[in-house]
């Protein structure tokens, strides 16, 4: 049921769902990254945040990248005057473990479609 509530309250960007098939990421998979990110931080762009979890195996580790904005409660919170729609910007794999505090580590095409997206909106 909680998840119907989350699933209401998330916007998907068609940038996101084309990286999300182009890295073979769920719609769930990505939800899960955003209830329980092993680490978060600022995003590239204005008010956004960027969340990751750690993924693969110990030989081939790679990290889950996602770009959100909006999030001003935990999403499966029980209130629901507290939910704000929160919009999936991007997603996508990173190879290799990143340092924390080190810049978002996004594949340039991204990094430029992004920008595109930005430049459009103004």
């Amino acid at each position: 049921m909680q998840v119907e509530l989350v699933k209401n309250k998330i916007y998907w960007t068609e940038h996101a769902r084309e990286k999300m098939r182009y890295y073979g990421l769920s719609e769930n998979r990505v939800l899960r990254i955003l209830r329980h990110p092993k680490r978060a931080e600022e995003g590239i762009t204005e008010n956004t945040t960027a969340a990751m979890q750690r993924a693969g195996s110990i030989k081939h580790p790679y990290e889950i990248w996602m770009m959100y904005q909006g999030k001003s409660q935990i999403p499966n919170s029980k209130s629901k005057n507290k939910e704000k729609q929160i919009v999936i910007i991007s997603a996508w794999k990173y190879p290799g473990i990143t340092k924390p505090g080190a810049e978002i580590p996004m594949p340039e095409e991204v990094r430029n479609e992004l920008r595109i997206m930005n430049n459009e909106d103004r």
